[in-house]
């Protein structure tokens, strides 16, 4: 049985349309198919190279027709041998009525899920003029049309397609961009559907498809010339718009052909976005930075705006790509931000580069580098910005003469861009916070005249500086005080140091000083009421204990706590660990086990390992991310792959990263659940504390005498109790929960909203002593409580 035999009704009649010759060589070919495997029949591979010996155009022409027939019979969905790439890549030289039965039995296909049978008919087009291929163009477009449909637009025939009818000019322009982007992503659709006839205009749609073909790593020469040889001034205003957009777009669903899926950008999609990221590289323009920065963050942050994995590295790698090659000190602000906000290592990888290279172009380290870079944004030495009655502030609010309401008299260009740049500001604010913090977890030393420049005189950086305790090395530690325009340092007795500009400095930590070094610091910070940007007086600190060094090591200090997953992830990767990763998929492939990591100084690393949680199943369902997780042990790896006995750890290396454990176990475990129950709820809940929850009570040792309600609180080992009216109630001050007296019945109270507003002397990450004291506040006036899910609580004895 031949090619004949085997076709519908339809295409057999098809056949009539050829020429003699080619209907013998189809004969001669028909004669291969000897191979069957599994019912279905095969050419054989010698056969056809001795058929084919001294054949000339017309018979490779008859044998692709003969190949494309042959995928409409009862054996053409099985036909996988390469004979349709291989005769697509030669160079025949077509005729019309055999151009238009190839289209015929293409469209005819029924092999939807690949591209083969577009293979030949799409070369054979490749080479014709715009007025060779219009008697085709219906059958071109319907292609397009099923392709479409089929969620396959990643085809590489779809490419070529969308590029050849891009050359045919359609009434409406955004065609143009529909055939270049298909609508595979929310961001396809936006361009098609707000820019399509911008976009899809004749002198804009070269760039266009030039953008398309950005399919590469980095932009070679040749393209970026193409690019700056095809960019106007319209077409930049149009690419700056365009990208303006993506820093606030997000994923969504779509459906990719199979079923519907959470999609940020197809390919297509992204590589005419990459296309655009190059073509910034030339434009020198002051939005042009900020914008790459921008992009950089949104694209390389995860799904959700967290994780160790990027919405698009393409886009990221683009982005920061293109912030290094422009170069400069003014790039560094924006790698900075990506430092602080992306947690995937192969893009903070390529920042660290990028700012190596800067520094060495600068002479300078990274970290200096960073901190001379920081923007002023135009603040004061108060850090505000006052023009025309309009004030900047340091937290990013513009007011006018104190009010938040503005005018309408005031000069709105003066007051767009005041809010342009407090837009900025708040984009820069965390990320400095964050560098100075992982400055005091890294003992980086500076000398004194640096940290007056960059810390205290800095409008910015100075708001923080100048709330930390600074040391000498060796020496004695003091909070910065101006006196006389010359900075020095002041201790818990007044005593008044003056570093020279040369003297090394550090941030304190107490892990290096004395119980009652560290009692002297927390008392001088609550008496003179000055709020640190983060714990540092009151930081926690995490020293070996027994069953630590006899364990030498792993540490199981933070193990076997149920955490919820998806939160401790974020806390985690936020906090540069890595790794974290389970789900009910494929527990035999160990995706029921994990170890989440983190790069420590000294060539450390980090290891904790996490389980899925051994009930969870029947609440997750097969297929699905975990809502649980269990901690395990936690250790330190060297250089050399081998675990490090926990007493050479570093101490200040060993507390810190502890901190992290406790922190994610603090803020993230199920115990926190005010409706939960079970033996690990109430033991998280109302057991001992943690170095956190130690630090808690510190913080309320010194706060209760200061309070409106102190006469009503004890502080005990564990709890904060606090005496009602109608009840006494006891407060856990690692979990927040309340017990109420005599018989310790669990009163359950969902915090929300700010709570009364008291003075603390650090921000706390998760807020908890917050929480705990408006608690504390609500119950000490427990008669003038409304809520009815709490009062019918109190009602029962």
């Amino acid at each position: 049985m031949g090619v004949l035999d085997g076709l519908p009704a339809e295409p057999r009649g098809w056949l009539e349309e050829l020429d003699q010759h080619t209907l013998e060589v189809f004969g001669q070919l028909d004669a291969t198919l000897t191979q069957v495997v599994s019912g279905y029949r095969y050419p054989d591979d010698a056969l056809l190279k001795q058929l084919g010996k001294g054949w000339g155009d017309a018979e490779w022409r008859a044998m692709s027709l003969w190949v494309q027939l042959i995928m409409r019979t009862t054996d053409g969905s099985m036909i996988t041998t390469p004979l349709p790439t291989a005769l697509a890549q030669r160079r025949l030289r077509w005729r019309p009525h055999e151009l238009d039965l190839l289209w015929r039995t293409a469209l005819a296909s029924e092999m939807r899920r690949t591209d083969i049978p577009y293979r030949i008919p799409i070369s054979a087009i490749k080479r014709l003029t715009v007025a060779e291929r219009e008697p085709l163009l219906a059958y071109l477009r319907r292609a397009q049309r099923d392709i479409d449909e089929s969620g396959s637009s990643d085809w590489q025939a779809k490419r070529v397609l969308d590029a050849l009818l891009a050359e045919h000019p359609t009434a409406d322009p955004a065609d143009a961009v529909r055939s270049v982007v298909p609508d595979g992503d929310g961001f396809a659709v936006l361009l098609r559907e707000e820019y399509g006839k911008r976009l899809g205009q004749p002198e804009l749609v070269p760039l266009l498809r030039h953008w398309a073909d950005a399919t590469a790593a980095g932009p070679t020469p040749k393209w970026a010339a193409r690019a700056a040889e095809l960019l106007t001034p319209e077409a930049a205003g149009v690419l700056r718009e365009v990208l303006g957009r993506l820093p606030a777009y997000r994923e969504g669903p779509a459906h990719n052909g199979y079923r519907e899926v959470t999609t940020y950008l197809r390919d297509r999609t992204a590589h005419v976005l990459r296309g655009m990221i190059w073509t910034c590289e030339p434009i020198d323009e002051p939005w042009v930075t900020g914008l790459l920065g921008d992009i950089a963050v949104a694209a390389g942050t995860g799904i959700g705006g967290s994780g160790a994995n990027s919405r698009s590295e393409l886009l990221a790698n683009a982005a920061i790509g293109v912030l290094g090659r422009r170069g400069g000190v003014a790039v560094v602000p924006q790698l900075a931000r990506v430092q602080a906000k992306v947690r995937k290592k192969s893009l903070l990888t390529k920042v660290s580069r990028t700012l190596d290279a800067i520094a060495v172009q600068t002479g300078l380290s990274p970290d200096q580098l960073l901190e001379r870079t920081v923007p002023t944004f135009g603040l004061g030495p108060d850090g505000t910005r006052t023009e025309q009655g309009l004030r900047l502030s340091l937290d990013g609010t513009v007011t006018f003469d104190g009010r938040k309401a503005i005018p309408k008299a005031v000069d709105r260009q003066l007051l767009a861009e005041l809010r342009a740049t407090a837009k900025e500001l708040k984009k820069t604010v965390p990320v400095e916070r964050f560098r100075i913090e992982r400055a005091l977890a890294t003992e980086r030393i500076w000398r004194w005249h640096e940290v007056c420049e960059f810390y205290l005189d800095h409008p910015l950086t100075g708001a923080f500086g100048r709330a930390l305790i600074w040391e000498i090395l060796q020496g004695p530690a003091g909070i910065p005080v101006q006196v006389d325009g010359t900075w020095e340092l002041t201790d818990p007795a007044g005593r008044r140091i003056q570093p020279h500009p040369d003297t090394p400095v550090h941030l304190w930590h107490p892990i290096s000083h004395t119980a009652a070094e560290v009692r002297a610091w927390r008392d001088h910070l609550m008496e003179i009421g000055l709020r640190q940007p983060f714990k540092q007086a009151f930081r926690e600190v995490y020293l070996l204990t027994p069953a630590e060094e006899e364990s030498l090591h792993h540490s199981r200090r933070f193990a076997r706590h149920l955490l919820r997953y998806g939160q401790a992830k974020a806390l985690l990767t936020d906090r540069g660990w890595t790794g974290l990763s389970l789900g009910w998929w494929d527990g035999a492939g160990g995706s029921d086990r994990c170890e989440a990591v983190k790069q420590l100084p000294g060539g450390l690393t980090a290891s904790w390992h996490f389980s899925l949680d051994p009930h969870g199943y029947e609440r997750d369902g097969y297929g699905n991310t975990a809502s649980v997780c269990v901690s395990e042990e936690l250790g330190f790896v060297g250089a050399d792959g081998g675990l490090v006995p926990l007493p050479e750890v570093p101490p200040l290396t060993l507390s810190e990263t502890l901190r992290d454990a406790d922190l994610a176990v603090g803020v993230t475990s199920t115990g926190l659940d005010p409706e939960g129950h079970g033996e690990y709820w109430q033991s998280f809940g109302f057991g001992d504390l943690t170095e956190s929850a130690q630090v808690r009570h510190d913080a309320l040792t010194g706060l209760l005498p200061r309070l409106s309600i102190a006469e009503r609180c004890t502080l005990t080992d564990r709890f904060l109790r606090v005496r009602g009216d109608l009840r006494t109630y006891k407060i856990h001050l690692g979990s927040g929960n309340i017990l109420m007296e005599p018989n310790d019945a669990y009163l359950c109270i969902v915090p929300h909203g700010s709570g009364d507003q008291v003075f603390l002397p650090f921000e706390e990450n998760g807020g908890l002593l917050s929480v705990i004291l408006s608690k504390a506040f609500l119950l000490a006036a427990d008669t003038r409580i409304t809520d009815a899910s709490i009062t019918h609580q109190l009602r029962v004895t």
